[in-house]
């Protein structure tokens, strides 16, 4: 599902000729946006129902290059949800070149916003959110999803080893 697409503007771009990472992350927030106008929880919603949706983790990965001009657009796959948890999966693409250029794995939770804790999201967008499960549960999981970064150490057999040198113990006034 695609709610959101844009053109890379030249102020996108960073000192090594391509997007910056920063413009990345506002692109799926736009998108993000988008989706939570989609579910019924946009502005209209926060005004009427003083409750909205924060992002409380995001992992972003970066594949390919977008330049000044590129169309973008960024597909949204719902990944699961509970009363107060919505979690998705944003793809953004090069729009006419169709390749991935990044993707970003978001977990939103519901906020009461007069009482800045989490609160059940109405009904009415819990069963927005269970019809479009019911047709996302048919794609293929993101590979990228639930991804931990890190470095990996190597198994010992590949790694080189090293000597060890000790200096001698000396003993006082000795040199």
């Amino acid at each position: 599902m695609s709610l959101y697409s844009d053109v890379v503007p030249p102020e996108w771009i960073d000192y090594n000729g391509h997007m910056n990472v920063a413009y990345y992350v506002l692109a799926f927030d736009h998108a993000t946006d988008a989706f939570m106008d989609f579910l019924g929880m946009g502005p209209t919603y926060r005004k009427s129902d003083n409750c909205s949706a924060f992002v409380v983790e995001a992992h972003v990965n970066y594949q390919r290059e977008l330049v000044a001009g590129n169309p973008l657009c960024v597909t949204t796959q719902l990944l699961g949800f509970d009363t107060k948890r919505i979690h998705y999966f944003h793809r953004l693409y090069h729009a006419e070149k169709r390749f991935v250029s990044a993707t970003s794995e978001l977990m939103v939770i519901h906020v009461d916003l007069a009482e800045r804790h989490s609160a059940p999201m109405p009904v009415a967008v819990l069963d927005r959110l269970g019809e479009l499960m019911a047709a996302h549960i048919q794609l293929a999981r993101p590979p990228q999803s639930g991804r931990v970064i890190g470095v990996r150490a190597k198994p010992a057999a590949a790694t080189p080893t090293m000597a060890v040198v000790r200096p001698k113990a000396r003993v006082r006034g000795q040199r």
